[in-house]
């Protein structure tokens, strides 16, 4: 199951407590308030549960933005 950019920001607000907007999904990670690593794994998480499948871990370990997790998570 694919995950729209609206529910992936809905899933980072509520999911893994971190409020972001759609703009700021291309920021960079040292940009987003608050944002650590625990942050990502929370994020891992909450994508595989809305998924159904799993998500390439060492390839969003690459990723350095939101948006960068998003297209790899939904990548088929």
């Amino acid at each position: 199951m694919s995950i729209t950019t609206e529910e992936f920001v809905q899933l980072v607000n509520e999911d893994i407590g971190l409020q972001v907007e759609p703009t700021e999904l291309e920021a960079d990670f040292d940009a987003l308030p608050g944002w650590d690593s625990l942050h990502l794994l929370k994020l891992v998480t909450a994508l595989e549960k809305a998924t159904g499948r799993k998500v390439p871990v060492g390839r969003l370990l690459e990723a350095r933005s939101l948006g960068q997790i998003h297209r790899l998570a939904t990548a088929s």
